[in-house]
């Protein structure tokens, strides 16, 4: 069936009501097929609408895993011939950026991608647009011959002509002349009857009274004709939809979710395999691996995006541990140690701010591929999240080792082992977060600006430039969401909490950073002895007056141990990734409304 008319006729509104595309608080009437009325379930089983993803992948969602992989391949390449696309099958797709296939074998590869599973109804929304009569003449050739494979859709069979949502013709292509004829507008021989009729209507729709009366006209007509097949399809009976599905079953259609053995003749096994049709096609592991193999080979496709990646955190490193070379223990090493530390844990996540266009330029295809069951939402949180660690690792690996030993950190071993795993904690919760919001927000520039902004609060907040005590009571529980606090407080304690402990301040040492810091060394020491007599105890140019845990208290770590600050981090990501799921569980519906 060919749906027609002008622009703005309500032709995608149509097919969108019909294919499920559309809120149903936003729709009114109801969609029958076979005289049954036709579930949401069973339509996103049964049809399908234009994606862009290869042949092979398509397989892997769309088809069951009852299948062999041999065959799902056999599937694949009869398909490449059916579309006629075997010149084509080496070739990649493409994109703006990068020249690939043809506009009309990309169209025919995105119908392919949609039949990979032999659906029964097939919705296609101008499927010739845009393309010039070469092409547009070949995914009509391919239309016709899914047509004749069993498909219900067909190379005109009926015609459909709308004008402002209102239906003027419906019916068989042959019936044109006469209806039309009728209507005091005969078609002229030689002339092409699709085009004289939406001349025609838009000619209707400019004048005073528009297609009122070509509207009125076509609801006589259906009536008359109505009657008429009536009588003729009397003694026919009627078939239902699970019939009419099975039968489809059982001429070897390979309906998504249809289990193993439903292609039988055997009328039992028919109306089971109508009434069982699973959801989805695959259990989610077998989804999240194909959505993973798919990201890889997309990632290894470009690999210069990890690479500047790793550039950019190595580069940073580097810098870091030039500024910061061999800190030492004095009250200047102190503050040098409070601002690696803060400048460090924050690069992680800004680092991270990467992901934002990923999923991005993924999310319609991702939505068109949801919309009709190809794979669970949570099968795609989980694979991309599982998927993103090795990398993070090796980032978290690279960063550490370009640091650690270079500025001098405290610790050894066991030290360098939790501060890589304090930074591999916060890419985690950095690309969670930043995944989440991606989720959220639906332009790159504007995921960008958030992203930014919000992770400049989390540093402001964190406790480095303002201790915890001092925030004020109405901002302190930016303090606690902070996504910096926690791995800040947590290398800082391991670096400043060791045993045995170690000191930072000695003796005279005390009055550095103050107006005394010029005065001659022995006066210093006088001034440490007149302050001996008064306090009472004795100080010398040796004791040791601000140790590491002094230096926690100063900067109000108190509250939390470093291996807790560790375990909140990594909480934290999977918060947001939980969080992502939700953003595309209700968020991401591909509904008009």
């Amino acid at each position: 069936m060919a749906v027609l008319g002008a622009s703005g006729s309500g032709k995608s509104t149509l097919i969108d009501a019909l294919a499920d595309r559309i809120s149903k608080e936003s729709l009114k009437g109801s969609i029958t097929l076979n005289g049954d009325v036709l579930e949401s379930r069973m339509l996103k089983v049964i049809s399908a609408l234009t994606v862009e993803e290869t042949l092979m992948f398509s397989a892997e969602f769309r088809l069951p895993r009852s299948l062999s992989r041999s065959k799902k391949k056999a599937r694949v390449h009869a398909l490449i011939d059916q579309l006629g696309l075997r010149n084509a099958a080496t070739t990649v797709i493409g994109d703006e950026g990068h020249r690939g296939v043809s506009g009309g074998e990309r169209r025919r590869v995105s119908i392919g991608i949609d039949i990979i599973h032999d659906p029964i109804v097939l919705f296609l929304d101008e499927p010739t647009s845009g393309l010039d009569s070469t092409s547009a003449f070949m995914v009509v050739k391919v239309l016709q011959r899914i047509a004749q494979s069993g498909s219900i859709v067909s190379l005109l069979d009926r015609l459909i002509f709308l004008s402002h949502g209102q239906t003027v013709f419906s019916g068989s292509p042959a019936n044109l002349p006469p209806f039309f004829s009728e209507f005091g507008h005969p078609i002229p021989e030689n002339e092409n009857r699709t085009e004289f009729a939406l001349d025609l209507i838009r000619e209707l729709e400019e004048a005073p009274g528009g297609t009122k009366g070509l509207v009125d006209f076509n609801k006589q007509w259906q009536l008359k004709n109505k009657r008429i097949s009536e009588k003729t399809l009397s003694g026919i009976p009627k078939v239902s939809l699970k019939d009419a599905i099975s039968a489809s079953i059982s001429r070897g259609k390979l309906v998504s979710g249809a289990p193993a053995g439903t292609s039988t003749s055997n009328d039992s096994n028919q109306l089971a395999a109508a009434s069982s049709v699973h959801t989805f096609v695959n259990p989610f592991w077998i989804e999240m691996a194909v959505i993973a193999k798919r990201s890889l080979t997309n990632s290894r496709r470009m690999p210069e995006l990890f690479g500047i990646r790793l550039g950019a955190v190595l580069v940073t490193g580097a810098i870091l541990a030039t500024m910061f070379y061999h800190l030492d223990n004095s009250p200047k090493g102190v503050q040098e140690r409070l601002g690696f530390f803060a400048f460090a844990m924050s690069t992680t996540f800004y680092t991270c701010a990467e992901a934002i266009p990923v999923f991005l330029q993924e999310r319609y295809i991702f939505m068109r591929e949801t919309a009709y069951n190809a794979y669970r939402r949570s099968s795609y949180v989980l694979a991309h999240s599982i998927i993103s660690v090795p990398s993070l690792v090796f980032l978290s690996f690279a960063f550490a080792a370009t640091t650690f030993w270079a500025v001098g950190l405290a610790g050894g071993t066991t030290g360098f082992l939790f501060y890589f795993l304090t930074i591999v904690a916060s890419f985690w919760a950095g690309s969670s977060f930043v995944t989440f919001l991606s989720g959220v927000v639906s332009h790159v520039m504007l995921g960008f600006t958030v992203v930014v902004a919000i992770l400049a609060y989390f540093l402001l907040f964190s406790g480095f430039f303002i201790s915890r005590d001092r925030i004020p009571p109405y901002w302190i529980w930016f303090h606690y969401i902070s996504l910096v606090k926690y791995p800040y407080e947590g290398v800082l304690q391991n670096e400043f909490d060791l045993n045995p402990p170690r000191c930072f301040v000695r003796g005279t040492q005390m009055f550095d950073s103050t107006p005394l810091m010029e005065v001659p060394e022995a006066l210093k020491v006088e001034l440490l002895k007149s302050m001996s007599k008064t306090l009472g105890i004795n100080i010398t140019s040796s004791t040791c007056v601000i140790t590491g845990a002094d230096v926690l208290k100063q900067q109000g770590v108190t509250q939390l141990s470093k291996w807790n600050c560790l375990w909140i981090t990594l909480a934290w990501g999977f918060f947001f990734r939980f969080l992502f799921y939700l953003t595309l569980l209700f968020g991401s519906k591909n509904r008009r409304r």
